[in-house]
């Protein structure tokens, strides 16, 4: 059974992983979801709606970018996969 997480784990998490690799890397929203959820699919699946969500307010907010095929996205309108990392002017 999944277990309950909130918004700001995730965030917490993201940035963590995030700040861990440096500026330069990106990471998967699946190495978020299952650092804070877990490693098997069942319990870090339903995290990738809620982590998404927090991917596109941090980007609004300058935070992160979420980048696909190398080129940050417009975090309104992206499918399919997408890595994150950090702004690159953040070092």
């Amino acid at each position: 059974m999944a277990k309950s997480v909130n918004l700001e784990e995730l965030e917490a998490a993201m940035l963590a992983l995030l700040n861990e690799r440096g500026p330069g890397r990106s990471i998967s929203p699946a190495d978020v979801a299952s650092a804070v959820g877990g490693h098997s699919s069942e319990e870090w699946g339903p995290l990738m709606q809620p982590l998404r969500r927090v991917a596109v307010r941090l980007m609004k907010e300058g935070r992160i970018v979420i980048v696909r095929k190398g080129k940050p996205v417009d975090p309104d309108d992206f499918r399919g996969t997408y890595r994150l990392t950090l702004p690159s002017s953040q070092s």
